[in-house]
């Protein structure tokens, strides 16, 4: 394709200057160091998704991690290196934190540097049943601040990125909460799941009780943390809360659920602490502080 030539007028030396489209937009965005880095993101997380498409037209091998309910696949830890050396070759002196990195012993400490949280299939669980809420989430904090975060619900194939102070959007369309504030006519979500210790176990079900009969229009499950973050973000759930999940299975929609409006907060309703793995994410502070309210807290 022709370039398009874009004629910039200097002062110095009395000189026009001509720039490409390219070296435009590249000195309009030297305020925004990380835009580069989200773009690349992007193109990274379409290759990863294809890949797990691929992949769940094959055999699926499963594997155990911690507990018989915590798996995974040989497409995850695939994925995570296809993404991670992606990015570490561009970006040499970035860090990083992925699922599959720490089960496999490396550190999950966040730190000042630019980071890269990633979780190659959130929802490995789905992904081994074949069910379709499969994404890959990838966070990107900068002074332990999120900058963006993509989440790719990539049997979907829906797209959800954000930028800080930029918005929200899926598949490049804005998206917004439902600005939904009585809880009485929500669409909450949660997971469940095994728990180990009969306590947990538990407390986890009486919750879900304790929901339910506020009462709100119903409890959903999806499999997927990031995904159920986006679902909120979008306006198709008023909700979400859970406790045990890692950061990266926060750290993308976190992102996208802050600049579509939602409110994010602790489990307590304290601020949020991407390193806690508990969070309520909701379209406002009034069902966000309601289910601080009415739940139990359990240590994780």
């Amino acid at each position: 394709k022709k370039i398009q030539i874009i004629w910039l007028i200097v002062l110095k030396n009395k000189q026009a200057v001509s720039l490409s489209l390219f070296e435009l937009l590249s000195l309009c965005n030297m305020s925004d160091p990380w835009q580069e880095c989200m773009d690349f993101c992007v193109e990274v997380t379409k290759r990863a998704g294809k890949v797990i498409c691929e992949a769940l037209q094959k055999d699926i091998t499963v594997m155990q991690k911690s507990s018989p309910v915590d798996l995974v696949t040989e497409t995850d830890q695939k994925v995570e290196r296809l993404i991670i050396s992606s990015i570490k070759e561009k970006y040499p002196t970035h860090s990083f934190i992925g699922e599959e990195s720490v089960a496999a012993g490396a550190p999950s400490v966040l730190t000042d540097n630019p980071t890269w949280i990633i979780d190659p299939i959130d929802g490995t669980t789905n992904f081994v049943h074949r069910f379709p809420f499969v994404s890959v989430s990838i966070g990107f904090t900068v002074k332990k601040e999120i900058e963006f975060g993509i989440v790719y619900s990539c049997v979907e194939d829906k797209m959800y990125t954000a930028r800080k102070g930029k918005g929200a959007f899926c598949n490049g369309d804005p998206i917004k909460v439902s600005g939904q504030e009585d809880i009485s006519k929500s669409l909450v979500l949660t997971e469940m799941g095994f728990k180990e210790d009969p306590e947990h176990f538990k407390r986890m079900l009486a919750n879900i009780r304790t929901i339910l009969t506020i009462p709100v229009h119903g409890i959903r499950s999806p499999g997927s943390t990031a995904v159920n973050m986006c679902l909120v973000a979008c306006g198709s759930a008023d909700a979400y809360y859970h406790m045990g999940i890692h950061c990266w299975d926060m750290a993308g929609g976190a992102a996208v659920v802050s600049e579509a409006g939602g409110v994010i907060v602790d489990i307590s309703g304290g601020p949020f602490d991407l390193m806690s793995r508990r969070l309520i994410v909701a379209s406002s502070r009034a069902i966000a502080e309601r289910i601080a309210k009415e739940i139990t807290q359990f240590d994780v």
